[in-house]
């Protein structure tokens, strides 16, 4: 039997990750799945005595951190987080020849390509946030058994997140004021996911051809952040009006990208794989709520 280890399981993709590591789909692999409290990555040695005491074939790196504002005021912090304790997981995932998909994402870029983003794009992320995220994947990528997922705008029905948010305020608030000029696609958690785990088993059952590499993944289609509120708002049944402003009248700590869509042709060759709309995975999130 094949071993997994999951880190972040706490968060919105760890969550789903471990829903979906009980299906009949995965019956046949054992999964280690870790949150801070029981691994914490920053700490080599507990990452070194986790080794000892475990065989793992393959790391789903979901650990990370994700506060991008906070990031501007704590960039050592998540430097440490997202760079540094990724390179000692690859260090001692490269004791072990144990394989490693990392998730990786769109901050990474300066959003003024007017194009999907392809996997070979140049890179020059504009916050701490994209920086310290950029660090670790190049990581990730160095090691021969290494794999990087960049995704974009996740969201889960669980954990601190934009969907979650405006349901919130959709609910206490008459009417909501959501940027319009900053545009990509919204993931659901579920779908990553789904994907990561089908790269994890084909990275350690096909010991001969794998060489793992860099990937873009998240839902189909284009939105703004103003697209992707009013449609959560109208499936969810709320009364609340929702206005779009420019990027100018809600000043962040952090600056983003004004576009940030990803090219996924790659992965859905390496995959053959049909991506949902963003809209329908909205759906399915929104369906999903008690």
């Amino acid at each position: 039997m094949k071993n997994i280890l999951v880190t972040g399981s706490s968060g919105q993709l760890g969550h789903e990750l471990q829903g979906l590591s009980y299906t009949h789909a995965y019956k046949g692999y054992k999964f280690f799945h870790t949150g801070r409290k029981t691994l914490n990555i920053a700490n080599l040695d507990q990452v070194k005595h986790f080794f000892a005491e475990n065989r793992i074939d393959c790391i789903i790196n979901c650990a990370a951190y994700t506060n991008v504002d906070k990031a501007e005021d704590e960039e050592a912090i998540a430097t440490h987080i997202n760079s540094y304790a990724v390179e000692g997981l690859v260090r001692e995932a490269g004791n072990h020849n144990t394989r490693i998909i990392h998730v990786g994402t769109d901050y990474v870029f300066d959003g003024t390509k007017h194009t999907p983003y392809r996997e070979d794009d140049p890179v020059n992320p504009v916050s701490a946030y994209g920086r310290s995220k950029l660090q670790g994947e190049k990581a990730v990528l160095e090691y021969k058994y290494g794999t990087v997922v960049r995704t974009s705008w996740l969201y889960s029905s669980r954990g601190n997140n934009f969907f979650n948010t405006i349901l919130s305020l959709g609910e206490e608030r008459s009417e909501l004021k959501v940027v319009y000029d900053q545009v990509g696609t919204p993931t659901y958690a579920r779908d990553m996911a789904r994907v990561l785990l089908t790269l994890a088993i084909r990275a350690m059952e096909d010991n001969t051809s794998y060489t793992g590499g860099l990937f873009h993944y998240s839902n189909e289609g284009v939105c703004s952040w103003y697209d992707f509120a009013l449609a959560i708002v109208r499936l969810a049944g709320l009364d609340c009006r929702v206005i779009p402003i420019e990027s100018s009248e809600y000043p962040t700590a952090a600056r983003r990208p004004h576009y940030s869509v990803l090219n996924k042709a790659k992965i859905k060759s390496e995959l053959t794989l049909l991506i949902p709309h963003w809209r329908d995975s909205l759906q399915n999130c929104i369906d999903q709520l008690d």
